[in-house]
């Protein structure tokens, strides 16, 4: 029988990617609101299809430019981060040439980025600031590969330059700059039963690991359960430089996938009140 789903499963994603990517492809020619929303609710849909259950903590910032920054365990936090958020995320250039996998990434408006080149980083960064500053959100990984979904591996800063430009001036005068949002991901159930550390490079694709073949077995073993966690957002000034910010988002995405591999709810649901007493205050001030 999970055989039988699998083949239905990939039978259907080819299918239905393959007569929307026309559709996306137009909303972008012509420029259309519904390019943003169209990709969300597309991930949404193969979430649905793939069997990821997603449990939420915090809320996505929306409603201005946002770096978005988490650690990374597999494709699968694409489908997961896009079915939450209006996102578009930073991708490392071979990406771009991945058969239907890179089409939808040019399709969701990526960044592309040559990490192998370090003269290419300032480009990269000024491309990120130039698409904060329009207003939207870009989510990075700056870890710079994925990992075996038990730990988080040291956040690099170099691309985080972006959001050392100032954005504009608070009613006092001072200095705005681009929130960065620290985001967690743990992968923590497999067919309703808790996922042990053995079961997690199943669905965590990381290494060598072949892109199909890992997408099989994957598939094959069941339907996952992620829980995505949205922290309060700092800003570099607050930060104390782009450095120290990196070190500080690092920490604070590490004790989010610890929490929720350990399956301590309870700090999460703490961490997401705080998040919104955070934002409650920060409209208060700028209604003020």
């Amino acid at each position: 029988m999970q055989k039988i789903r699998a083949v239905v499963i990939l039978i259907v994603f080819l299918a239905s990617t393959l007569l929307l990517i026309p559709w996306q492809a137009f909303l972008l020619r012509f420029d259309f609101k519904s390019r943003k929303t169209f990709p969300s609710t597309f991930n949404r849909y193969l979430c649905r299809l793939f069997g990821i259950r997603i449990t939420v903590f915090g809320k996505p910032i929306q409603d201005r430019g946002v770096l978005m920054v988490g650690n990374h365990t597999s494709y699968f936090d694409i489908l997961v981060l896009s079915s939450l958020a209006q996102i578009s995320f930073v991708a490392k250039s071979e990406v771009a040439g991945w058969p239907i996998f890179g089409i939808l990434a040019k399709l969701q408006q990526a960044v592309f980025v040559e990490r192998a080149r370090r003269s290419q980083t300032g480009e990269a960064r000024d491309q990120i600031r130039e698409r904060l500053l329009a207003g939207d959100a870009l989510v990075l990984f700056p870890e710079g590969t994925s990992n075996d979904g038990n730990r988080v591996l040291p956040f690099k800063s170099a691309l985080m330059g972006a959001v050392e430009t100032e954005i504009g001036k608070d009613p006092q005068g001072r200095p705005l700059y681009v929130p960065v949002q620290p985001v967690s991901l743990a992968y923590v159930g497999v067919h309703g039963l808790p996922m042990g550390r053995e079961n997690r490079p199943l669905y965590a694709w990381y290494g060598d690991m072949d892109l199909v073949p890992h997408l099989w077995e994957a598939l094959l073993s069941g339907p996952m359960e992620v829980v995505v966690e949205f922290h309060p957002p700092i800003t570099v000034d607050v930060a104390g430089g782009r450095k120290a910010m990196a070190a500080q988002v690092e920490a604070i995405v590490r004790r989010g996938q610890a929490r929720a591999l350990a399956g301590n709810y309870e700090g999460q649901t703490a961490a997401a009140e705080t998040a919104v007493e955070i934002e409650k205050g920060e409209l208060a001030e700028a209604a003020a």
